[in-house]
């Protein structure tokens, strides 16, 4: 699932700056980048199953690896884990409306706290 009308797509922000703003919002990037890309993930598990909220981004300039770069946020996007064979985000999936409202929440918080640090 995606959330088209988030408006995060409209960010560019200092690599630094968005680890500490996803981290107080519970968003991980652990082991989720590359030298180009990076990826923030929140997990819910409920009793519906396993699902991540995601929120990609790649470098304008810079590297991620040495911790120096602006990164262009994405759409964010909902998916369900299905072990053993990963996330899937397909229009025919089921996302519980509790879920969607949670991450809306979530998305509208990260939005305020990053438009403070964009440019």
């Amino acid at each position: 699932m995606r959330f088209d009308n988030s408006g995060l797509e409209a960010f560019k922000v200092d690599l630094n700056r968005l680890d500490e703003v996803m981290e107080q919002n519970g968003m991980v990037r652990a082991g989720q980048w590359d030298y180009e890309r990076a990826t923030y993930d929140h997990k819910f598990q409920i009793k519906e199953g396993t699902y991540y909220l995601r929120i990609p981004s790649y470098a304008l300039e810079g590297d991620v690896g040495a911790h120096d770069a602006v990164l262009q946020l994405m759409t964010p996007i909902l998916g369900k884990h299905y072990y053993p064979h990963g996330v899937e985000y397909g229009e025919d999936e089921y996302f519980p409306s509790h879920l969607v409202k949670q991450c809306n929440q979530m998305l509208e918080k990260i939005k305020k706290d990053v438009e403070v640090f964009a440019e």
